[in-house]
């Protein structure tokens, strides 16, 4: 933690420098989250043979500053991470839909510095998000104590998450969503992602047709040499497709739009393209 604590003091942009280097070593040095990356490009057709090499190279950098920047983000006082966010595109919609009596929903898929947009709301507002601690459990205290701050309130992964997100909504707060975390088997629906059918979970349409609630989708573009980051907020459409299917194809092209913009800064290595469960059959294969 106090190496960490150090890390958190060194600018921005050498932060994001030292990430570059760990970047190219994953580049050259074979690993898991380059060839899934790899992969998952390719499946979903934004590039072509050395294309897609090219661009991998370019994602594993920004990976390698996403990894660097959690120091600065986490660890400095929650004012300071904050200022990070150096402008906004959008951000006034939320604001208008703050003024009513309805809750928020703001899902934010795996693009650029996504770990920055709680803090940025919740330095000001209430803010609930669900939490799934990680793998390794020394770092579950790092990551806990750096997104729970301000008015944040993270719950568990959970049924009693989710009554915890109903009962946001229906006091007029906000919550968070990640929109691209595949669902576990049963929660979910197939829904195209890049032309392809991805299982795509129910939790934002079924809030959203329960509460009335606004839906935004924010993006947190991380900027050239270390400038900090830009919020970039769109609406989705309100109210989503009482279709479980038709709700979850609205989302996923809302995401898949936002990664078309910033495709370097996605995180291409999460298995988004996966089969959660062997008795979920994608559309199309055989029974």
């Amino acid at each position: 933690m106090f190496f960490l604590r150090l890390l958190a003091r060194l600018p921005l942009p050498l932060l994001h420098a030292i990430g570059v280097m760990l970047g190219w070593v994953m580049a050259h040095w074979p690993n898991r989250e380059a060839r899934l990356g790899l992969d998952n490009l390719q499946l979903s057709g934004l590039c072509h043979g050395r294309g897609c090499k090219r661009l991998m190279r370019r994602t594993l950098a920004e990976s390698g500053k996403g990894i660097m920047e959690l120091a600065a983000v986490w660890l400095r006082p929650l004012e300071q991470a904050v200022r990070l966010v150096r402008g906004t595109s959008g951000w006034e919609q939320i604001e208008a839909a703050q003024a009513g009596d309805k809750g928020i929903i703001l899902i934010s898929p795996h693009i650029g510095c996504f770990e920055i947009i709680n803090l940025y709301y919740a330095a000001s507002r209430p803010f609930t998000a669900m939490y799934r601690p990680p793998r390794r459990a020394g770092l579950a205290p790092l990551m806990l104590g750096g997104r729970q701050r301000g008015q944040a309130n993270l719950v568990p992964t959970d049924l009693s998450g989710v009554r915890a997100l109903l009962r946001a909504l229906k006091q007029g707060e906000a919550i968070g969503v990640l929109p691209d975390q595949v669902a576990s088997e049963g929660e979910g629906v197939w829904a195209p992602f890049f032309g392809r059918p991805v299982y795509t979970q129910t939790l934002v349409s079924s809030l959203q047709r329960k509460t009335g609630a606004s839906v935004f989708l924010v993006a947190a573009e991380r900027l050239s040499r270390g400038r900090g980051y830009h919020l970039h907020v769109v609406p989705v459409a309100t109210p989503l497709p009482d279709d479980k299917e038709a709700a979850a194809a609205c989302i996923n092209g809302a995401v898949e739009n936002m990664v078309r913009r910033f495709p370097e800064q996605y995180l291409w290595s999460y298995r988004r393209f996966k089969n959660p469960g062997r008795s979920i059959s994608r559309p199309g294969s055989p029974s």
